[in-house]
């Protein structure tokens, strides 16, 4: 496999984390559990983005597989390609989304969607227009919403090919 920072056996885990992972089985849970004192914090968030945010999660979902694409996390695709599907993204829509460059056959919103991912994944700092056009299509809470949705998965795509996560064995690739 190479040179890689290895999951950690689950029954080496605190309890209070091995509870959490044994919950929800996946390679990124278990390789964050390598850092136990950010553990907690690091899936707080992820869960306030994908459970608890009121930005609508077929757009996000264009958004974090463009992050997916752009950074070449081939973890964070697989699981957001099955997640993207099952809130109603076409093999079409996630075809255009790996294949442009930039998007642009995605419809105005998907295409903003697609270019605000490829902004702040590759410029750090959105542009004046991308933000005046967020703004103006969601309001100051979506626009930092998708803000914060985007820098997160940019922190999990850098995280996973970092430290070298593979898919779990069950993943289709």
């Amino acid at each position: 496999m190479g040179i890689h920072i290895p999951l950690p056996a689950i029954e080496s885990l605190p309890p209070e984390i091995k509870e959490v992972v044994k919950a929800g089985p996946s390679n990124v849970g278990l390789m964050m559990a390598n850092a136990p004192a950010s553990f907690k914090g690091l899936t707080e968030l992820a869960i306030s983005i994908l459970f608890y945010s009121s930005f609508d999660p077929r757009k996000r979902e264009i958004a974090v597989l463009r992050v997916a694409h752009v950074t070449r996390s081939h973890y964070e695709w697989t699981h957001h390609v099955a997640l993207g599907k099952a809130y109603g993204l076409t093999d079409d829509e996630i075809g255009k989304i790996e294949a442009e460059d930039p998007v642009i056959s995605l419809g105005e919103e998907g295409n903003l969607l697609c270019r605000v991912a490829d902004e702040i994944t590759n410029d750090v700092r959105l542009s004046d227009e991308a933000l005046a056009l967020i703004l103006e299509h969601y309001g100051v809470r979506g626009a930092t919403e998708l803000i914060l949705c985007i820098s997160y998965f940019n922190l999990i795509s850098r995280f996973l090919e970092s430290t070298r996560v593979k898919l779990e064995e069950n993943s289709r690739s």
